[in-house]
């Protein structure tokens, strides 16, 4: 069985889907309708802006969702999924491959969820960290006893949590786990605490556009961050969709669960090679495959 997986911000580059426009009309099409929708010319910023302007979130999480879903679309009759996930903002890339969403509905939902995102980064300083080299379970305790806002976010691979909160709780969670025997403690350049309780604002705005949005049965399941495990059923993508602003993404569950399933290739979509690191870190004997250049 082939899953599909579709990677998040971090993955953004200058150039970004250029070649996509060149050479697909369809793609062509597509990113100028992208255009006419966000109300910029956000090809201008792909292609030929700078590392800055595709480090704001709002350009960012449109970017890498218009670069994954433009190459998975003109991947035509060879893209056959029989699972999906996608990490954070790849989820939604994911759901537009699987059909649960049309590529208008997804690129809207992403924009405005990035608009939230920057306004609640904005709202109150905070930040990530990577803590590398230690138990999950020791990093969860650690942030548990710090009298901050300070949460395991991001459940990367085996030995690999990312934590998000305060810039003070950060702080004192790197100083500890450090203490504590982790290999590296790595504050991220980041513009927030995104997947913790401080993105509570942006998680109710985007609560009601989700709820306004027509959702599809897709065509294969979605393993979402959330949960780690399948889901077809629209509501449930919805309720999971909302919550995962707040929650952490649970991305190791995820590909294991997926291993569990049947899983025997993953293919990763979009900018970047990072997903497909990710994979074999947690199988090393899983087939792995990269896509992000159009392929003709």
């Amino acid at each position: 069985m082939k899953a599909f997986v579709f990677p998040g911000q971090g993955a953004q580059f200058v150039g970004m889907g250029k070649d996509l426009y060149d050479n697909s009309p369809m793609a062509f099409e597509l990113f100028e309708k992208a255009n006419e929708l966000l109300g910029f010319r956000i090809t201008d910023l792909m292609f030929n802006g700078t590392d800055e302007d595709l480090r704001q979130t709002k350009v960012t999480q449109p970017a890498i969702f218009l670069h994954s879903v433009l190459l998975a679309k003109t991947l035509g009759d060879s893209f056959k999924p029989d699972m999906v996930a996608g990490h954070s903002l790849g989820e939604f890339s994911a759901l537009v491959a699987n059909g649960a969403l049309t590529f208008e509905d997804g690129l809207i939902l992403v924009s405005k969820r990035a608009l939230a995102m920057q306004k609640a980064c904005e709202a109150e300083p905070s930040t990530m960290a990577a803590i590398v080299g230690i138990d999950d379970e020791i990093v969860e305790r650690i942030c548990g006893e710090i009298d901050e806002i300070v949460v395991p976010a991001n459940y990367n691979c085996p030995g690999q949590l990312v934590i998000s909160g305060s810039v003070q709780g950060i702080d004192l969670a790197c100083a500890k786990l450090t203490e504590a025997g982790a290999k590296r403690a790595l504050k991220l350049p980041v513009g927030g605490a995104f997947h913790s309780p401080l993105m509570e604002p942006a998680r109710a705005e985007l609560a009601e556009a989700i709820n306004s949005t027509h959702f599809s049965t897709p065509v294969c399941p979605v393993y979402q961050n959330v949960t780690a495990g399948p889901v077809t059923d629209p509501d449930e993508i919805k309720k999971n969709l909302i919550a995962q602003l707040t929650a952490p993404v649970r991305w190791t569950q995820t590909v294991k669960n997926m291993i569990a399933d049947g899983c025997t290739s993953f293919t990763e979509v979009g900018p970047g090679q990072v997903l497909q690191g990710l994979v074999k870190k947690v199988d090393r004997s899983m087939a792995t495959v990269g896509i992000n250049s159009f392929k003709g």
